[in-house]
């Protein structure tokens, strides 16, 4: 809690200055907005573990993101409200202003930049393999997992699939529409590989002792997860750019790393040497 108030007590200097700048032109900026409603609204597709998920029994939010978000509506002094969104729709949704913003495992893209506005990033991220686990020794290369036998499950819409077809093309695409059955599947051979990031890879691993991720420490891109929003939200951004850097510096984001990331990556070690 100490923490928390911490990070609100500075932030708030940057609210009042970007409030400040605001003012002397008439206009309302995207900050005032949030406070005067008194809820900041997250975008989120809710099918990423273990950034954020909708536990389909309690109905809240879980995860790495999830708790971040918190966090960053306690900075702002508001209340949470989660939108749905997917990821065939983020973009169009962040455009539309169905959301104030969104975090979900969203990797920071030129192409997103150009679109809408992405935070600075505050974890590293980077695409791997998911397979079964007797298949760890196979499918340890592109080349490997490219020809017409292997069976690549991917959900719709998101950077997943855009890999796949930019670098498996020989490979059989599957689209499966939900993300957080994929691992399921491919562990119960309905597929043989999920191109998917470090931290949900090394989540499953860490789930069931059926999967593998022989590349989780050697990805084949290296990236950063950001948040995004809608351009016009310049003063949100300059807002969340601060409170991310404040979270890195109280060690919070290798808190969270910790508690819904690295334990499945060791965990998913020890099965695989066991």
């Amino acid at each position: 809690m100490k923490r928390i108030v911490m990070i609100a007590a500075v932030l708030a200097l940057l609210v009042n200055a970007c409030a400040f700048g605001l003012a002397e032109d008439g206009e309302t900026g995207v900050l005032d907005g949030i406070r005067a409603r008194g809820v900041l609204r997250v975008g989120t597709a809710g099918d990423y573990q273990p950034m954020s998920f909708l536990d389909p029994e309690t109905g809240t939010y879980v995860g790495f993101d999830a708790e971040l978000a918190e966090d960053l509506a306690a900075a702002l002094g508001v209340r949470i409200e989660y939108v749905k969104t997917s990821w065939p729709t983020l973009m169009e949704d962040t455009l539309a202003g169905k959301f104030d913003l969104a975090i979900c495992g969203i990797t920071v893209t030129e192409a997103r930049k150009e679109q809408a506005l992405m935070s600075s990033g505050y974890f590293g991220n980077g695409k791997t393999v998911l397979c079964r686990a007797e298949d760890r020794e196979k499918y340890t290369s592109l080349e490997a997992i490219n020809r017409p036998e292997v069976r690549v499950m991917e959900n719709p819409g998101g950077l997943n699939e855009k890999f796949a077809r930019e670098h498996l093309a020989n490979a059989t695409l599957i689209i499966h529409d939900v993300n957080q059955e994929i691992p399921g599947l491919v562990a119960s051979g309905e597929a043989d590989v999920m191109i998917t990031e470090i931290m949900e890879a090394g989540f499953y691993v860490g789930q069931d002792s059926r999967l593998a991720a022989p590349l989780i420490f050697e990805p084949f891109t290296r990236d950063q997860l950001g948040v995004l929003m809608p351009k016009g939200s310049e003063d949100l951004l300059s807002f969340v750019n601060l409170f991310l850097e404040e979270e890195k510096a109280s060690g919070r984001i290798e808190e969270l790393a910790e508690k819904y990331i690295y334990r499945y990556i060791r965990t998913g070690e020890e099965q695989e040497a066991a």
